[in-house]
């Protein structure tokens, strides 16, 4: 057993990612001098035990889905638990149900931000196929720390979205299919020796909160200035991040969105808010049909006129609500 782990590989991964993965663990050899930890954007329900399973089957290196407080061995691949981040500190994996990171748990930039924070240039970075720009904040954490960065060609993905992001906003050090990424993760190892070296005092400021699960309104002060946006999932106050390649915010509570994200869940609440208005209004044009209906009677001319009208003008609104949904919907 190893009494030290010198070199840490993080892979990130969305759709399409189980396959990409059982790929990329097939080209590590069995003497390969790192640890290996893999974050796949998993559902809240999904099996890990079968994922690991399935990645297991393509390498010799031992797959395990690891616990709270386990120590890092060498040769050996961490896969992250469904509903739960990843975290490294030295020596040291933590499993924790902190905030959501791009509504995200497991995130792929928690573990790669993590490690850059602890590890700072002992850490090579990868990015394979995926949707939207997860993972670009944590490839740009591992960059400033010293740290390789490796991103599947988009050419080659499933899904070109978080490798064209990344490539988009981070200085990457090689793009290559994933069959590539195995010799040179190797032929590094073999020629370089990292030294450690300790990352941005933001990155690891960002690292201990998440750790932490909790910060503070001075913490946060030193990340970035608050904005006049508020959390989606919480309501808070979100500070823009100042050191980041991408446009990205964060909250109180832990809650962190890429601009993009953010503005996906800014548009869903407005569409939640706008079906809701809807069903109020045809309640409402119902309940006063119903009274024409029940006690046709009782309502003089002057008051059956003025149901008339509320009626038509409630159609009139929900007919504009409903045209508000359609072009939201070509916005998105």
């Amino acid at each position: 057993m190893e009494t030290e782990v010198k070199n840490i590989i993080t892979i990130g991964t969305s759709a399409g990612g189980l396959s990409a993965v059982s790929k990329l663990v097939s080209t590590f050899k069995k003497d390969l001098d790192a640890a290996v930890f893999i974050v796949i954007h998993l559902s809240r329900s999904s099996m890990t035990e079968v994922l690991l399973g399935a990645i297991q089957k393509h390498t010799e290196l031992e797959c395990i889905i690891p616990e709270n407080g386990q120590s890092i061995e060498n040769r050996t691949i961490y896969l992250a638990k469904a509903d739960h981040h990843m975290l490294l500190v030295k020596g040291q994996i933590l499993i924790t149900r902190g905030a959501f990171e791009n509504h995200w748990r497991p995130a792929i930039d928690v573990l790669f931000r993590s490690a850059a924070a602890a590890y700072g240039d002992c850490v090579a970075a990868i990015i394979l196929t995926g949707l939207l720009d997860d993972g670009t904040s944590g490839m740009f954490a591992v960059k400033r720390s010293g740290g390789l960065c490796i991103v599947q060609d988009p050419e080659e993905a499933e899904f070109r979205d978080m490798p064209d992001n990344v490539l988009r906003s981070v200085e990457v050090d090689y793009k290559v299919s994933v069959n590539e990424m195995g010799y040179i993760l190797t032929d590094r190892f073999l020629h370089t020796v990292c030294e450690n070296k300790e990352a941005p005092a933001d990155v690891k400021l960002e690292a201990d909160i998440t750790r932490r699960m909790t910060s503070s309104m001075e913490d946060l002060a030193k990340l970035g200035e608050f904005s006049h946006l508020t959390c989606p999932d919480c309501g808070g106050a979100l500070v823009k991040i100042n050191n980041d390649a991408i446009n990205r915010y964060r909250c109180y509570t832990g809650h962190s969105f890429t601009e993009k994200i953010l503005e996906n869940e800014q548009m869903k609440r407005i569409e939640e808010s706008l079906w809701v208005a809807i069903r109020m209004m045809e309640e409402r044009k119902n309940l006063l049909l119903n009274m024409k209906r029940d006690d046709p009677g009782k309502i003089n001319l002057h008051a059956d006129s003025k149901n008339n009208e509320r009626i038509e003008e409630i159609q009139l609104h929900t007919d504009r609500l409903k045209k508000m949904l359609k072009d939201l919907g070509g916005l998105s």
